[in-house]
C-alpha cells in the first residue's frame, strides 16, 4: 500500500541517504530500496519509469531520481525538498575541500598530492569512456557520431553545436526504434502537474539571474554557464566536464586544466553526483557567493526537466525520433569524452612512478573498486613517491 510522507520526513530521509552518496548512479538502487522497500513511497512501476525518465533527460541521474520520488509523493513541494536534502551533503563538503585547496594548494606536499591525483583523474575519465563507450556506441552509426564529435571539438567547435548536431544526425542516421506502447494512466500514475508552483520557481530563477546581472556581472556568467552546462548534459554527470572543461578553462580562462583536475578529484571522494565540481569551481572564481551560485545553477535545469517532463514523458516514449535524438546525443559524449581525456593526459608531467600509478588506478576501476579507496590510496603514494 503507498504511504504519504510529510516533505520534512523526505527531506530528512533523503538528507540521511545524500550522507553516504557515493558511487553515482549506482545510488539509485539504495534511493528504490528507501522509496519502495523501507517506506513504500511508489510502486515498481513508478520506479521504473522514473529510471526511464532520468536516464533520457540532461543531469545526474540519481539525485534527479531523488526528485523524482519526491515529486510522486508530495508534488513539487516534495521533489524540491528531496532534491535539495539529497545534494546538500555533497555541497557542504566540497565547500569545506574547496576552502582548504585554496589557502594549501601551494604548500609542496598538497602540489605533489594533487599531482597524482591527477593522474587518478585521467584514469577515471579513460574507464568512463569504456563504459560509456559500451553502452552508447553499439554500430557505425554511433562510432561515427562520436568520432566525429571529438574531431569537430577539438577544431574548436563549441560543443553545445555539437551535441545538438549529434542529436540531429541520430534522427537521421538511426534505424527507426521500436516506440514503446503508453502505460495505461490510473489515479495513482499520473503525475500531479502543479503548474503554479513551477511557474513561480521560474520566476524566482529568472529574478535571481537579474539581479545578479546588476550586482555581479561574474556571477551572472557563472549562472549562466552552469545552467546551459546542465541543460545540454546527457547521461550523466560524466557528461557535463567536456562542456565545464570548455567553459570554465577555454573559454573563460578562469583556471588552468590542472587546476580543473584538482576539482574533479574532490569531486571523487564527496558524496553525490561529480558535477558537484562546480561548487569547487564558483568557490575558485568567485569565493563563497560563487559556490553557491555554481552550485544551485549546475542543479537547476535537472530539477525542472523532472518536475515538467515527467507528466508528458510517457507520450515522449512513443516517438522513434526521441529515442534516436537521444541515442545520438549519448554517442557524442563518447567524443566529447575522449577529446577531455586527451587534455587531461597532456596536462600531466608523465614519468615512471605515474604512469604505473595510472595504470594501477585504471586496473582498480576495471576490478570494480570503489573509488573512495582508490582516490585516498592514490592520495598517499603520491605525496610518499612525487
Amino acid at each position: 500500500m503507498i504511504s504519504k510522507p510529510t516533505t520534512k520526513d523526505l527531506f530528512l530521509s533523503f538528507f540521511r541517504l545524500g550522507l553516504t552518496a557515493f558511487g553515482g548512479p549506482a545510488m539509485v538502487a539504495h534511493i528504490r530500496e528507501l522509496s519502495l522497500v523501507r517506506h513504500q513511497w511508489l510502486n515498481e512501476k513508478e520506479f521504473k519509469n522514473g529510471v526511464a525518465l532520468c536516464q533520457s533527460i540532461p543531469g545526474a541521474t540519481a539525485i534527479q531520481m531523488a526528485a523524482y520520488v519526491g515529486l510522486k509523493s508530495r508534488g513539487t513541494t516534495g521533489a524540491l525538498a528531496t532534491y535539495t536534502g539529497f545534494g546538500l551533503p555533497a555541497f557542504f563538503l566540497m565547500l569545506i575541500f574547496s576552502v582548504l585547496y585554496a589557502r594549501y594548494n601551494s604548500l609542496p606536499e598538497i602540489g605533489s598530492l594533487f599531482s597524482g591525483l591527477q593522474v587518478i583523474v585521467v584514469a577515471i575519465i579513460l574507464n568512463a569512456i569504456y563504459a560509456f563507450g559500451k553502452n552508447n556506441v553499439k554500430n557505425i552509426q554511433s562510432a561515427v557520431i562520436a568520432i566525429l564529435s571529438a574531431t569537430l571539438f577539438w577544431q574548436g567547435i563549441s560543443p553545445f553545436l555539437v551535441v545538438a548536431g549529434a542529436g540531429l544526425a541520430g534522427a537521421i542516421l538511426f534505424q527507426k526504434a521500436r516506440s514503446e506502447p503508453p502505460s495505461p494512466q490510473t489515479g495513482q500514475e499520473s503525475m500531479q502537474w502543479e503548474a503554479g508552483k513551477i511557474i513561480a520557481l521560474g520566476c524566482i530563477l529568472l529574478a535571481a539571474l537579474v539581479g545578479l546581472h546588476v550586482v555581479n556581472d561574474v556571477l551572472f556568467t557563472l549562472a549562466a554557464i552552469m545552467l546551459k552546462i546542465d541543460l545540454f548534459a546527457f547521461g550523466g554527470g560524466f557528461a557535463s566536464l567536456p562542456l565545464m572543461l570548455h567553459e570554465i578553462v577555454a573559454v573563460k580562462g578562469w583556471m588552468t586544466n590542472g587546476t580543473f583536475m584538482d576539482g574533479i578529484a574532490l569531486g571523487q571522494v564527496t558524496p553525490g553526483p561529480i558535477v558537484i565540481t562546480s561548487t569547487f569551481v564558483g568557490y575558485i572564481v568567485q569565493g563563497f557567493a560563487g559556490a553557491v551560485v555554481a552550485t544551485i545553477a549546475i542543479f537547476t535545469p535537472s530539477f525542472f526537466m523532472v518536475v515538467t517532463v515527467a507528466p508528458i514523458f510517457d507520450r515522449l516514449r512513443t516517438s522513434p525520433y526521441f529515442a534516436r535524438v537521444i541515442d545520438g546525443i549519448l554517442a557524442s559524449f563518447v567524443g566529447l569524452l575522449i577529446y577531455v581525456l586527451i587534455k587531461f593526459a597532456l596536462a600531466v608531467p608523465w614519468d615512471v612512478v605515474r604512469i604505473v600509478l595510472g595504470f594501477a588506478a585504471l586496473a582498480a576501476l576495471i576490478r570494480k573498486v570503489d573509488i573512495l579507496y582508490i582516490v585516498p590510496a592514490g592520495a598517499v603514494l603520491s605525496v610518499l613517491f612525487l
